[in-house]
């Protein structure tokens, strides 16, 4: 991790409103549920807060949210730093030109796509998303904004479950960007 994204209080607040549903969506996994959170106008604001103190950081010129969680996080963060907002969709959800980029699940593979021409050389990219599990679509994420010719800034989330090997997987993809989780459990 670098440098501590978000202070203690601010990290209580949120870790507060997460609610943990045992066994969904199948037997023996405890989700994390942050809807709880998004209600909460003073956390779901120091979430946003917190984010748009990491792009600045980052030197973000854009921000990247990941379907479908990462969007919430992602767009009021990037209304708020002044700078553009990029989704990052599952395959055959977005018209036009596309850059495509497959990735390996636990049994299988899925595909992300982000528009072609909504990044290009120069823009620095922050990758927002819920939650750093396995790290399969935060790196297909980094690939694809490194096909498009912009950089990678940083990539932050909500939560790291540090029982996955997200940030591991992660490394070599970073090439060096930091990655932040404001709460990792």
């Amino acid at each position: 991790m670098t440098t501590a994204p978000c202070s203690p209080e601010v990290r209580e607040l949120l870790l507060s409103r997460i609610k943990d549903v045992p066994d969904y969506p199948k037997p023996g996994v405890m989700f994390k549920d942050i809807t709880p959170l998004l209600a909460d106008p003073k956390a779901f604001a120091a979430l946003t807060g917190a984010l748009v103190d990491l792009a600045g950081r980052y030197g973000a010129t854009k921000i990247v949210g990941l379907e479908a969680r990462g969007f919430i996080l992602a767009a009021p963060v990037a209304v708020q730093a002044g700078i553009g907002f990029v989704p990052v969709r599952k395959a055959g959800k977005l018209p036009g030109a596309t850059l495509s980029q497959a990735y390996e699940l636990e049994y299988g593979t899925a595909e992300i796509e982000v528009h072609a021409e909504d990044l290009s050389a120069g823009d620095k990219i922050m990758v927002i998303d819920d939650v750093l599990a396995t790290g399969g679509t935060a790196e297909a994420s980094l690939e694809l904004i490194r096909r498009a010719g912009a950089e990678v800034a940083g990539v932050a989330v909500l939560m790291e479950l540090s029982f996955l090997p997200g940030r591991e997987k992660l490394t070599g993809a970073l090439a060096g960007a930091p990655l932040d989780a404001l709460i990792v459990v």
